[in-house]
């Protein structure tokens, strides 16, 4: 067999980075930084301990490179909901889904951890102050604007209406990640009747 050439060692050096930094995520997202050993990352990857320090020399430095990670999908995620096809308000539900869908949501229940967990490193802490709440807010304004235009949403002060929606939301989240196998999160449709007040669908 032909060595691989350098190309290629990148190619896969890169795919295993991903897969290690999927894996962490899911249980960074689940557990927070505290209740996270490597250990358990390397386990969730199928790597060896060793081999993940390769990649990331400190659980510190994993899992501020996935805060970075998930603030940058969380913001795409939002900007590409413009984008789908529909009404303000299905783009919304849809919105919803994603965000309470388990398979879906570790970037956003990873953002939730950083904002609430002990044991945070400041650099993680600065990246999530550097795009506060209010910033989810603004990218969501438009939807809310142009909901409420099409009588789908609720009459109401806009950025009161998107800011209760977000904190519902992350503290949906922050049950969720308690990991009571008794608490299921609700169906997006019925979260958002907070927002309707009985208008659209």
């Amino acid at each position: 067999m032909a060595p691989m050439n350098e190309e290629q060692l990148h190619q896969i050096r890169d795919e295993r980075k991903e897969q290690i930094m999927r894996a962490a995520i899911k249980v960074f997202s689940k557990r927070g930084i505290f209740g996270t050993k490597m250990s358990m990352i390397a386990g969730e990857a199928g790597v060896s301990h060793g081999l993940l320090y390769h990649y990331f020399k400190s659980k510190d430095e994993l899992f501020i490179t996935l805060v970075q990670w998930s603030m940058d999908e969380a913001r795409h995620t939002l900007s590409d909901i413009y984008d789908v096809p529909g009404t303000p308000l299905e783009k919304i539900t849809l919105l919803t889904s994603m965000i309470l869908q388990e398979d879906d949501n570790s970037h956003f229940m990873l953002i939730q951890q950083a904002r609430t967990s002990d044991g945070v490193p400041e650099e993680a802490k600065r990246i999530i102050e550097s795009y506060s709440i209010h910033a989810f807010v603004d990218q969501l304004m438009p939807l809310f604007e142009a909901g409420q235009h099409a009588g789908e949403i609720a009459a109401g002060d806009l950025r009161e209406l998107a800011a209760c929606y977000l904190s519902v939301l992350s503290g949906l989240m922050t049950l969720k990640s308690q990991e009571d196998p008794s608490y299921a999160l609700p169906r997006a449709e019925l979260l958002l009747r907070m927002l309707t007040n009985g208008q659209g669908k």
